[in-house]
């Protein structure tokens, strides 16, 4: 955290990038690094880059970035666990690579690595670094809206075990700028009727086993049905979270010619699935991808052992 005014001080162009398939932690780091580094030092070229997301767009938006901009230029990566992950490729291209991430650093990518995994979000982390240089920089509104997102989105409006003291202390300093507080959890929470319908088939559809363990597989065909995108399904994953009697749930959602796995979980350690599947995250929620309906039955197996395993220690 210390060496990141440093870098950004040396380097005349910036380029930011974060993860695909982007939630409001990955836009809210990414974007509010880039309104404070251009408020505080206008006469930098920051630029942000990465795939848009209809449902974030009203939070703030990409730039067009050509290739030679990233000749001798700083490139920090928010919110990415491994470099596989990363939005556009060409973050490689970049002098300097910082990543800055609060997920468990499984793949340390980049000259240098800023990893906090014990903060709630990689937003909470820029706010934290603004503050340690709060003499030096001051934050413009629309940042101080981005982390306010980032955290919200995060720590689930703050109901998640991640959202810790720090996070209430920085989310209350972060509510005295002057946005739209109303405005910004409509925006974020607003929900489509074709996407609720699915989520009433969720709820109408998933599957709990006696272990605790709960899933939902949503095909192609089925997306295609309720006309929901991959992506849009994905935001669904936190639907079964209230259910009682669940444990750990998994979310299979076909995508072309691959399967993606969202986990969740309300107290086994699932992230150590996610990894055998070229995945990762946090303990309690995590992501990976499978090629193969077959294989999600494996996958449910493991979440089930998980299960049992932390019922034995308790």
């Amino acid at each position: 955290m210390n060496k990141l005014l440093d870098y950004i001080k040396d380097y005349s162009k910036i380029v930011i990038h974060r993860h695909v398939r982007p939630d409001p932690d990955a836009y809210g780091s990414q974007c509010s690094l880039a309104e404070i580094i251009q408020a505080n030092f206008p006469e930098k070229q920051v630029r942000v880059v990465g795939q848009e997301v209809d449902s974030l767009k009203f939070l703030y938006r990409m730039d067009d970035v050509p290739d030679d901009f990233y000749a001798g230029s700083l490139v920090l990566v928010c919110d990415t666990a491994n470099k596989e992950r990363v939005d556009d490729q060409r973050y490689a291209l970049g002098e300097v690579v910082v990543k800055i991430d609060h997920h468990p650093n499984d793949d340390p990518y980049g000259q240098v690595n800023w990893v906090e995994t014990s903060a709630s979000s990689t937003s909470e982390m820029v706010y934290e670094w603004y503050s340690a240089h709060k003499g030096e920089l001051t934050l413009p509104v629309k940042a101080a809206e981005l982390i306010f997102a980032g955290i919200v989105g995060d720590t689930g409006r703050f109901m998640f075990p991640s959202a810790s003291p720090k996070t209430f202390q920085y989310a209350s300093e972060l509510v005295q700028y002057s946005f739209s507080r109303p405005a910004l959890y409509e925006s974020l929470y607003e929900i489509k009727e074709n996407v609720l319908r699915l989520q009433g088939h969720i709820l109408q559809t998933f599957t709990l086993a006696p272990e605790g363990v709960a899933q939902v597989r949503l095909s192609t065909d089925m997306l295609e049905s309720f006309n929901v995108t991959p992506m849009e399904a994905s935001q669904l994953v936190g639907t079964l979270g209230n259910v009682a009697g669940i444990r750990a749930w998994v979310f299979f959602i076909e995508e072309e010619n691959i399967i993606r796995i969202r986990l969740r979980s309300k107290g086994p350690v699932i992230n150590q699935i996610a990894r055998q599947y070229d995945g990762g995250g946090h303990p309690l929620a995590a992501g990976a991808s499978i090629v193969s309906w077959e294989k999600a039955d494996e996958v449910v197996e493991k979440i089930k052992e998980a299960c049992l395993a932390a019922s034995s220690k308790l």
